[in-house]
């Protein structure tokens, strides 16, 4: 192919793809560390209330921000992703068996968090006075309905009205909806309907890559606030959290090893050697997409069928992940803990139900976009305050190592499984 062809080519892949999206991680985490030792320095002394009556509004303002994008983005990246899994789904009898599989690990990451983290909660609780991290947030939280009318508000009668509400939960489900409809639509009218939603995510990636390149200076006016009151507990609740939520992650990633010698029929010892060197690119890169050579290899090693694997990893690496429901989940419940609302079983079952869908349109994000674009509709479908996840997204690049080996172990491990099924 000559240059103007191959120019061409790019082009056109480019224009199939997700804009890719640069944060800065590092100097996002220096201004959280920042604004909570001089927030902590200055607590209590004369000058710390003219400093917060200008870090207070630049840090709302930020965080208004951040949330503004959030409907529209993950309209456009539910509809992406599902429609990508449901034409996977069609590529056959393989297929969908992966993604029986995959619902079966989402499934379990929901329920883990459900049930393991309020008990761990219970028996390591947070430091005392960490509730002051939730000065960062803004607005009441929403309320949860009874089982009636939470029944009802799973279909919202006016869209435009539940976006206006953020009701997430009904939100998710119309977008669900609306994106298996698009499959069955003709092949011109679905490329075009999925050509505008493709734009629109791009053009909203776009605008919060932005937002979270002033991360920096939103985090360090948030956290001067809630250093100013909570002092040098703030510390103390972040790595509890960091510790609490990829708790969850390695508990997933456990089921990795379960599922791949129950249903893989691989001896545990063979599957830990042969995904070494797989979780070590992970943990180095943080990227399942930089792990997939790895995971071939591991592949191999642990016998499974050349034509499985090449089938299955690359799709998985692109549909599927399998710590988002468990981890993000726990933020949520955590969140909801250092607020003081009391999560009842409806309002559990819509944050998995918001977080199994979600997961299905946030792969391949960045971390940080990825965890507000996932967390902030769960919190909002949970009735949990989405104001403390602008502090928190700044440590988010500390669990999200778990993330990542969570999501390459799992991957091998459902190839394992899909492989020995398809053999009986």
């Amino acid at each position: 192919m000559d240059d103007t062809g191959d120019r061409a080519a790019r082009a056109q892949s480019a224009e199939h793809q997700l804009v890719n999206v640069r944060l800065p991680a590092g100097w996002t985490l220096t201004g959280l560390i920042a604004g909570l030792l001089l927030g902590w320095a200055l607590a209590g002394s004369a000058t710390i209330d003219p400093i917060l009556a200008i870090t207070k509004p630049v840090g709302s303002l930020w965080l208004r921000a951040l949330q503004v994008t959030i409907v529209p983005l993950v309209a456009a990246l539910l509809v992406l992703g599902i429609t990508q899994m449901a034409q996977a789904a069609r590529a056959g009898a393989v297929a969908r068996r992966m993604l029986s599989w995959i619902a079966v690990v989402l499934i379990f990451g929901g329920l883990v968090s459900a049930f393991v983290l309020p008990m761990l909660l219970s028996v390591f609780p947070p430091p005392a006075s960490a509730a002051g991290i939730l000065s960062a947030s803004t607005g009441p939280a929403q309320e949860v309905p009874g089982i009636g009318a939470f029944v009802e508000s799973l279909v919202a009668p006016n869209i435009v009205e539940a976006a206006a509400n953020t009701s997430m939960l009904p939100l998710t489900l119309f977008f669900a909806v609306f994106a298996l409809a698009l499959v069955r639509l003709p092949a011109g009218q679905r490329d075009t309907m999925i050509q505008f939603f493709r734009a629109l995510a791009n053009t909203m990636l776009l605008i919060i890559g932005w937002v979270l390149w002033l991360a920096p200076v939103g985090v360090f006016a948030l956290a001067m606030g809630v250093a100013a009151q909570s002092g040098g507990a703030a510390f103390a609740t972040l790595a509890h959290y960091i510790l609490v939520v990829a708790a969850m992650g390695f508990i997933v990633m456990l089921g990795g090893y379960v599922l791949a010698w129950v249903a893989g029929g691989i001896n545990p010892l063979l599957f830990t050697r042969a995904m070494f060197p797989a979780q070590a690119v992970a943990l180095s890169t943080q990227s399942s997409l930089a792990s997939l050579p790895a995971m071939l290899v591991a592949a191999q090693r642990l016998g499974v069928r050349e034509t499985t694997a090449e089938f299955v990893l690359p799709l998985a690496v692109a549909i599927f992940r399998s710590t988002s429901p468990a981890m993000n989940l726990a933020v949520a419940i955590y969140v909801a803990h250092l607020a003081g609302v009391t999560l009842t079983p409806l309002s559990l079952a819509a944050g998995i139900a918001v977080a199994l869908v979600i997961s299905v349109g946030s792969v391949s994000l960045p971390g940080s976009i990825s965890f507000v674009v996932s967390i902030g509709p769960i919190a909002l479908a949970m009735g949990v305050p989405v104001g403390p996840l602008a502090l928190l997204v700044a440590v988010e690049m500390l669990p999200d190592i778990m993330r990542t080996v969570g999501n390459v172990t799992l991957d091998v491990a459902v190839t394992t499984a899909v492989d020995r099924t398809s053999k009986d």
